[in-house]
């Protein structure tokens, strides 16, 4: 087994243990199939139940505002997204924020607002450039890892250049480099206890200042990939 397969089944299996209930939820319900416009309700107005109005702090369109204080969901799969929801109502995620949010969720609203969010894009806004040299060290990490300290490359789960592995494993390209530095401080601190053979391990192994890289480096990496393919899109068979 490949080192890169190896820690996709790792990474993998940190995210389904917690949530095998949903299968046997998902067997016992068969015949209801998630409603995106009842999640963009929920997404707008919030539940009779008393959960919030998500766009409080995601935007309709998912992709939340450039000050990197609450994450991109757009376009995350929603078996991840779901899953996170479930997460911060058991406790196994902690935030004052969306822990009882998501506890004023049933089951079924859920669903619905995860498959919303996964069928939306938001553009990526022009972010200001960060420091190259963190950036190039970011990238290193993210590509290489540190064999010396035995730290993977984010690669090996997040996929080349941070597009993800779903349903499962989340995209990191263009996500806000302050939430990503935030959700890396959870893990070491352990209040994010989702991926605890993964995530955690290595978040507790890297530094503040290659935390701060990481981050940098995803958050320009999706402007950096259509880039290129906007230049390889003009060359002859490209498009």
């Amino acid at each position: 087994m490949t080192a890169r397969r190896f820690a996709l089944s790792a990474a993998a299996a940190a995210v389904l243990a917690p949530l095998s209930f949903v299968a046997l939820a998902q067997a016992q319900n068969q015949t209801r199939q998630p409603d995106p416009k009842h999640g963009a309700t929920i997404a707008a107005q919030g539940t009779a139940a008393g959960a919030p109005a998500c766009v409080q702090c995601h935007p309709i369109s998912g992709g939340s505002d450039a000050n990197g204080a609450f994450p991109r969901i757009d376009g995350q799969s929603a078996y991840y997204l779901s899953g996170q929801l479930r997460d911060f109502a058991s406790g196994i995620r902690e935030s004052d924020v969306m822990s009882p949010v998501a506890q004023a969720l049933s089951p079924d609203d859920v669903a619905d607002v995860a498959a919303y969010y996964a069928g939306v894009n938001a553009p990526f806004p022009s972010l200001k450039a960060g420091d190259p040299a963190l950036i190039k060290q970011g990238e290193e990490l993210a590509k290489i890892g540190d064999a010396a300290r035995q730290v993977q490359s984010c690669d090996n789960c997040h996929g080349p250049g941070g597009v993800g592995e779903p349903p499962v494993i989340p995209y990191l390209a263009g996500q806000y480099a302050q939430y990503i530095e935030f959700t890396l401080q959870m893990w070491q601190q352990g209040s994010r206890k989702n991926s605890p053979e993964a995530m955690a391990v290595v978040a507790k192994k890297l530094d503040p200042q290659e935390i701060a890289a990481v981050a940098a480096y995803y958050q320009q990496v999706r402007s950096s990939l259509e880039a290129t393919g906007s230049q390889g899109a003009t060359s002859p068979g490209k498009n």
